[in-house]
């Protein structure tokens, strides 16, 4: 596949030119669906991402620096058309890097496209205001970019990431320089590509692949980063705060979550059932949002347990490419850690389990779709983020053990409550911990319009919609004396 491709994976992206990086390092890529190597990428070193952070800050100092928020949001909207007329390039290239099915990785360029649009539009809409002072001020404030923005990303959702954390940068006026995970940069690499093409100046965007410990550590640390933005573990969004810190520089994280689904006697479940399902096992489970809890009302517990576990029945893992509800997991490695909650599960009722097609090459990290039942919250399967196609069925009987059971892990990210009751949907609303909560839906569709972020062990501060172009930006105060 990779000969194919329109740019060349093998080197860096920085100041609008493609070079070799540092030392000329490469690392391998692999096809998680038959594990096989696809080709190699380049191994970005603290010399590119300092290359990478001046050519960004050369870039403030230039035209983007002076450009208007009018002209970059034409400038984004561009890209965003660009991205569109790619998308089922960018869709076969996602699959092939990420594994996920075809239709998930296009409904992700279809978002990256989305959201260029958002912040395109939203560029020259982002205002200050006055304040009421003594007599003879004018007090009012301002908005403006951090400067120079670091992107760490994952590997689980690169198009979508980009563009909510770069994208709302560019739109304030920052420059950006990203380094995408090396278990999946492909897609980082085409946006670059694409925003080149659209005419976004050089500098703006720079993009330098690489080991974490290598090119993500250097960035961190840069003094030349005046904002960092990093989504992956809990352990490695440790890592960058305290490295952050050295510098003083504000740090937005999302670090995943343990999302509960709360069932309700009353509840719809013809309507919950897809839901509740699909919104743990998209991208066999690799997804920092997963709802891998599904707490039931006693009253329908068995009835909706048995429902969802013959969804679980027929679901099949496969290739990419042959649109299946699963694809194989990132890597080796993460599969293993997916078959070790697994065995800690051994204690457990297996309400459903999936399948693995048929013929499925031997070398893809594949897991059948696996349903636990009557897990107590406690459980580990019940309190850590497995990243895989684990979900857990817990019951309840009251609202007040419900908020218990949802509130009670580390993490605050996404929840959702199915009821009918007006005034209970506004009750839990309020007092699950999460930085979103939906009521008889899960997702909303993605919401590119709907701050998302969460607490706890889920990390800080807001991406998506206006509540990012905030994040991305710092206020001024100007204070004018004038009798």
């Amino acid at each position: 596949m990779l000969e194919t491709l329109w740019y060349d994976p093998t080197r860096v992206f920085i100041a609008g030119r493609w070079r070799a990086p540092e030392g000329g390092g490469q690392l391998p890529l692999e096809n998680p669906s038959t594990g096989e190597a696809i080709g190699t990428i380049a191994r970005g070193t603290a010399a590119d991402i300092d290359a990478a952070v001046n050519a960004a800050r050369n870039a403030l100092e230039g035209d983007w620096g002076r450009m208007t928020a009018l002209e970059r949001g034409r400038i984004l909207a561009r890209i965003g058309q660009f991205v569109q007329a790619r998308v089922d390039d960018l869709a076969l290239i996602e699959a092939t890097d990420v594994g996920k099915p075809l239709t998930q990785a296009r409904n992700d360029a279809i978002a990256l496209a989305r959201y260029m649009e958002f912040y395109a539009g939203a560029a020259d809409k982002v205002m200050g205001e006055t304040i009421p002072y003594l007599a003879g001020y004018t007090v009012y404030t301002l908005r403006e970019p951090h400067g120079v923005t670091g992107h760490i990303i994952p590997w689980n959702y690169p198009m979508q990431i980009i563009g909510r954390s770069v994208g709302a940068a560019l739109a304030m006026g920052n420059a950006c320089v990203l380094k995408p995970a090396e278990e999946a940069c492909l897609t980082a690499l085409a946006f670059a590509a694409l925003a080149e093409e659209a005419g976004l100046p050089p500098g703006v965007l720079n993009v330098v692949p690489g080991l974490g410990e290598e090119a993500g550590a250097a960035l961190t640390a840069h003094p030349g980063v005046n904002h960092l933005s990093f989504t992956g573990s809990v352990g490695v969004g440790r890592l960058v705060q305290k490295a952050a810190a050295d510098n003083l520089v504000p740090v937005t994280l999302e670090l995943g979550g343990k999302s509960p689904q709360i069932v309700f006697d009353d509840a719809d479940l013809d309507a919950a059932l897809p839901f509740l399902v699909g919104a743990c096992i998209q991208n066999a489970g690799q997804t920092c949002s997963a709802a891998s809890r599904v707490l039931i009302q006693r009253g329908v517990y068995d009835t909706l347990v048995a429902r969802m576990a013959d969804s679980y029945n027929g679901m099949i893992s496969a290739p990419a490419t042959m649109d299946a509800n699963l694809g194989p997991l990132i890597s080796a490695g993460q599969k293993e850690i997916v078959e070790g909650y697994l065995a800690r599960g051994a204690d457990l009722a297996v309400a459903g389990r999936g399948t693995v097609i048929e013929g499925a090459p031997e070398g893809g990290h594949y897991l059948p779709a696996t349903l636990f039942a009557d897990v107590p919250p406690d459980h580990v399967l019940a309190q850590e983020e497995i990243f895989g196609p684990v979900q857990v069925a817990i019951p309840f009987d009251t609202e007040e053990e419900a908020v218990a059971i949802a509130n009670g892990t580390g993490y605050g990210l996404v929840a959702s409550v199915w009821t009918e009751n007006g005034a209970r949907q506004m009750r839990l609303a309020k007092r699950i911990r999460a930085g979103q909560v939906f009521i008889n839906n899960y997702g909303a569709g993605g919401g590119v319009e709907l701050p998302f972020g969460g607490s706890g062990l889920s990390g800080h501060g807001r991406e998506k919609g206006f509540e990012a172009l905030y994040g991305f930006s710092t206020l001024k105060t100007v204070a004018a004396h004038h009798g």
